[in-house]
């Protein structure tokens, strides 16, 4: 008998899937919470063998809550099941600890057949996901490396800081500054330091 668990902010999923699933023989649903702080609780006194986690939750995103329950309960297994269909978000998940990425338009069939799967230690994503992680992958393969110092400019960019400031920091020039700013801009292909520092966050270069 499969444990299941459900972490989403909208009582119609949940009672959703509680009528897909609450009569399957081999699955046994055992409770949810509308929040990440709720979830915690309940896994201080209990356990599951999956949670069916949303990514977006009103108190933490479903990625930082997936971390926290893996470092904390390794042997229970997390499925996301979300609206969002961004490469960003599953790849996130996934390095995050999820054993697999399910979209809410899944059908009942899929949601049963990925939970038996991960409950075997195996990865489960479905198809929608997979090719979006895969295109995400091929573009973040695009991206052009930056140098250690490139690096470094963008952190304090991020931060906010001007070039007069970024240069006192790493003791370099302002005419230098501009330089690594210019060709942080070409490198990456935006115009402007809202773009820049918005795709660095997109992508995970910061």
């Amino acid at each position: 008998m499969k444990k299941v668990y459900i972490v989403d902010d909208h009582t119609v999923v949940i009672e959703g899937i509680y009528s897909l699933l609450q009569k399957e023989k081999d699955i046994e649903m055992i409770g949810h919470a509308n929040n990440a702080a709720n979830c915690l609780d309940y896994f201080l006194t209990h356990t599951a063998d999956v949670i069916l986690m949303d990514i977006s939750l009103p108190d933490m995103n479903g990625v930082d809550l997936c971390k926290i329950i893996k470092q904390q309960y390794p042997g229970i297994m997390v499925l996301a099941l979300s609206t969002f269909n961004q490469g960003t978000y599953i790849r996130k998940m996934m390095e995050n600890g999820a054993s697999g990425y399910l979209l809410k338009n899944a059908a009942k069939a899929e949601i049963i057949e990925a939970i038996k799967i991960v409950t075997k230690g195996e990865t489960y994503l479905s198809f929608d996901a997979g090719q979006a992680l895969r295109s995400d992958e091929q573009r973040l393969n695009t991206i052009p490396p930056l140098t250690k110092r490139e690096k470094e400019v963008l952190l304090h960019i991020a931060e906010g800081l001007t070039n007069v400031q970024i240069a006192e920091k790493l003791f370099i020039s302002i005419d230098t500054v501009d330089s690594h700013r210019k060709n942080l801009h070409s490198k990456l292909n935006v115009n402007n330091t809202a773009m820049l520092v918005r795709f660095a966050m997109e992508n995970d270069l910061l």
